[in-house]
């Protein structure tokens, strides 16, 4: 599983009119679920997600959690992230795991992150979205799971 986790100030999601999701401050996950991902993924990377302490305390540092600031994360999947641009022009998919693998991952995700104790928001799964974010800091961090082989083994790697 690969994330883009960004700080944001406020953001939403929407197919077509119609809103799905919107948190204020908080975290969006974008979320991309490899060929070869398992439920043991998910666990580790909405665990670390939930955890990750890259709000500002009273002293400005990054040193607080979306847990302990009562924020809430706003999740939607994109297999896009898991791209293969190194031959040709056009991007290869074949890395991301198909939808019917997919989705209970995705969904277990959230599943994971809400008992973790934070308030999650979703997209829709499979259909195309229109998501618009405030990034504060800007803040943008990219996530592997244990199971992206060679992308990371479980690091969370920082911009």
């Amino acid at each position: 599983m690969r994330a883009v986790v960004q700080r944001v100030s406020r953001a939403e999601v929407r197919v077509g009119e119609r809103l799905l999701g919107k948190i204020g401050r908080g975290l969006v996950v974008l979320l991309a679920v490899a060929r070869g991902d398992s439920e043991k993924d998910a666990d580790y990377l909405a665990d670390r997600i939930s955890g990750l302490r890259i709000f500002a305390d009273e002293r400005g540092r990054m040193n607080l959690s979306l847990r302990q600031i009562e924020g809430a994360m706003l999740v939607v999947s994109q297999f896009t992230l898991l791209a293969d641009v190194q031959a040709g022009r056009r991007p290869s998919f074949s890395a991301a795991a198909i939808p019917e693998e997919a989705r209970p991952l995705y969904e277990r995700f959230l599943s994971i992150a809400s008992e973790a104790g934070v308030k999650v928001e979703r997209g829709e799964f499979g259909a195309m979205m229109a998501l618009e974010l405030v990034n504060d800091g800007p803040v943008t961090i990219v996530a592997d799971s244990q199971g992206c082989k060679g992308h990371g083994e479980g690091r969370i790697l920082h911009d």
